[in-house]
């Protein structure tokens, strides 16, 4: 209880925003003027409109629709500004802190009027700094301005249209041809300047500069050049064949447990003397062996049956389902630890039993199987369970399916190869106090990974709960632990109390333990300790790091990176990632630390990472239409994996990309690939591109 009640005032008080608005219009005759009012949080600073190329994203403001009325002038910042030096950005830049006010200046035309935009911001603190967006929507009714009033301004007519492309050149807009359509009303007023009513045209070509908003949504697959690049069904294949290689070594750790292991020559040494043929003892076998796979396979497919193909992959970011992950995979670690037995009701096994004696041929074998997985339900329940939940989350449809018949297999394997060849049975090591040391270590791994699952969820969620420090303190704890138990320092309730001697195996496993519990050690400051980087929290999660070799995303926003590009003249790269991607934490532990990488993407890239997975709510959510559906988009993640789909054909994270200032790709996409100098030759690719 105490711990959902601290996840429930994190989920309520997790999402800061550090800036608010509030807007206002104060009309005098055909004059008005828009109020802008912010409120900051205490330790953040606004940013000011007047902010030189290269430095922070400025206050801007962009107008969808005007009606009844004319933007005049551009957005103007209020007193209160402190322009000082800014070390991030090395340059001098104007902020507000604690409160600021903007004014637009309008005119209006009488009767109705109805002035809806948005307003881009920065906001930023000494640790972080946060991309917002303030949508606003003034209406009301204004006097009739009379025609001896109108007449002076329409005055400039004959000059306006002649000289219409001056005026585009101090903008910096490209003299394209007018692209009047439904974009007419947007006015981007940091670059344009209306100068009465004959300046519409004006507009109209100011507003052509940035691709329009629709355009750099738009499907690009047709323009995507794939080559030299891993395609999906590659990717899918590979893994599939993890997730099998998974299962298989958890049937193969299942077999010597003490609930199977002792079964294995009970059962054959039945087959054998059941049959008076050598012959009908190895089928009897078969189909024993068989009947297993197909138990298990069972059980896979209903899991994606139950689930369904979409529901898995949100399994893997889900907030609730991460953590009942977890607490099952807690639950499972404390059973392998001796604290309890997981056991299904005896009724069923003793009513399988009695099938299986009861029935003749192949139908009592398959009931024989059907009782082997009940009984040895206690040991294989949490590996199968730990396999299930780690295939699902995966995402991959038939990775259930895939992951329960490789550890069927395993586990089928002894009883089919004992009854073809029964003198192996006399080299096998007799059942002992091994078998339990077995199932300690197990119990330790999954406990292990029952903080991933936890961190996935804290990290998709943005709780701050369970932190790089906190995450490795914890696994340096367990590991060392470990070692100590295998060296029988420590001792649980299932151990042998007579057995106090440190076997020659145990030490070596135990000094293996201990020496990856001292490795991950020096990860509390910073060091990037990449054979855990898979499961560990990002480094972003670090309070105190003294490695700085890494390398930070300059935006997490697609529209916000394009903008930034397209000021600073550089390329964007856009990371598809998630929170509870393995591939991408390899990926950036790997191949982002190269000082080669960290230069070009830092000097010649705007840098924008898209967590498919982050479920921070959308200020307004929207709709959209997938395979001919409806779909409401909610959350931050909901909006780039629509992206990453819809725009690029995708779905798979790791997924780089590098576009031009209007979104479209300049070569093919990267995918996981630990090759450093593979990943290089791509952002030089895309860099050359851009230049062309």
């Amino acid at each position: 209880m105490l711990l959902f009640a601290a996840l429930q005032a994190n989920a309520q008080f997790g999402n800061v925003e550090p800036v608010t608005f509030e807007n206002n219009i104060s009309v005098n005759g055909s004059e008005g003027t828009i109020e802008f009012e912010a409120y900051i949080e205490p330790g953040y600073h606004l940013y000011s409109t007047n902010i030189p190329e290269g430095g922070p994203v400025p206050m801007s403001v962009t107008y969808r629709t005007v009606e009844g009325a004319e933007i005049v002038g551009e957005l103007v910042p209020g007193e209160g500004a402190v322009t000082e030096m800014d070390a991030m950005f090395e340059m001098m830049v104007s902020h507000f802190s604690d409160n600021a006010l903007f004014t637009q200046k309008v005119k209006l035309l009488g009767g109705k009027y109805r002035i809806q935009g948005t307003l881009r911001f920065q906001s930023c603190s000494d640790t972080d700094c946060i991309p917002g967006r303030y949508d606003f929507d003034i209406t009301g009714e204004a006097a009739v301005v009379k025609a001896e009033e109108s007449k002076p301004a329409a005055k400039p007519e004959k000059p306006a249209v002649k000289e219409t492309p001056a005026p585009v050149k101090k903008a910096e807009a490209k003299p394209a041809a007018p692209v009047a359509k439904a974009e007419e009303p947007v006015v981007e007023t940091p670059a344009a300047k209306v100068e009465e009513p004959a300046a519409a045209p004006v507009v109209e070509q100011v507003a052509e500069k940035p691709a329009d908003k629709k355009s750099i949504w738009e499907p690009v697959t047709d323009k995507f050049n794939m080559q030299g690049e891993e395609s999906a069904a590659d990717t899918g294949s590979r893994s599939l064949w993890i997730t099998f290689i998974l299962g298989f070594g958890g049937g193969l750790l299942a077999l010597l447990t003490p609930c199977v292991w002792p079964i294995i020559p009970m059962t054959v040494s039945f087959f054998l003397k059941r049959s008076k043929e050598r012959k009908q003892a190895v089928r009897e076998a078969l189909i024993y062996g068989a009947s297993i796979v197909v138990i298990y396979l069972v059980l896979g497919l209903a899991v994606t049956l139950i689930f369904g193909a979409g529901a898995l992959n949100a399994l893997s970011t889900n907030a609730v389902f991460n953590i009942i992950f977890c607490l099952m995979l807690l639950v499972f670690g404390a059973s392998f630890l001796g604290g309890f037995e997981i056991t299904l009701p005896s009724s069923w096994t003793n009513k399988m039993d009695e099938k299986a004696g009861n029935t003749s041929g192949l139908l009592s074998i398959f009931f024989m199987a059907f009782t082997l997985t009940l009984v040895s339900f206690s040991c294989t329940g949490p590996i199968i369970g730990f396999l299930l939940v780690e295939v699902s989350t995966s995402g991959a449809i038939f990775g259930p399916a895939i992951g329960m018949l490789g550890f069927a297999l395993a586990l089928a394997l002894p009883f089919t190869l004992f009854a073809i060849f029964p003198s192996l049975l006399k080299q096998t090591p007799r059942s002992g106090s091994w078998m339990n040391t077995i199932k300690v270590v197990l119990g330790f791994v999954e406990i292990a990974f029952a903080l991933k699952f936890f961190s996935v969820a804290d990290l998709s969620y943005h709780w701050g709960l369970l932190d790089r420090e906190t995450f490795l303190a914890l696994w340096i704890a367990l590991f060392a632990i470990l070692g100590l138990y295998l060296m029988k320092v420590i001792r649980f309730p299932h151990d042998d109390a007579d057995d106090k001697k440190t076997s020659v195996p145990g030490f070596f496993m135990g000094l293996v333990s201990i020496a990856f519990a001292v490795y991950m050690i020096p990860g509390l400051w910073g060091a990037p300790c990449k054979a855990i980087s898979a499961f560990a929290p990002p480094m972003s999660t670090q309070d105190f790091n003294l490695y700085d070799n890494s390398f930070k995303p300059h935006v997490d926003d697609y529209e916000l990176a394009l903008e930034m590009g397209r000021r600073e003249d550089k390329p964007v790269l856009l990371d598809f990632t998630g929170h509870g991607c393995v591939n991408c934490r390899n990926m950036e532990s790997s191949v982002w630390s190269d000082d080669r990488v960290i230069d070009i993407m830092r000097d010649d890239y705007i840098v924008a990472s898209l967590y498919v997975d982050d479920r921070t709510p959308l200020a307004e959510p929207f709709e959209v239409e997938i395979n001919g559906k409806k779909v409401l988009l909610e959350t931050v993640g909901d909006k780039w994996t629509y992206l990453q789909g819809h725009r690029f054909g995708a779905n798979a994270q790791p997924f780089y990309v590098p576009v031009d200032n209007d979104g479209n790709p300049l070569c093919g996409s990267y995918s996981f690939n630990l090759d450093v100098d593979a990943y290089i030759n791509f952002l030089k690719k895309g860099i050359k591109n851009y230049e062309k």
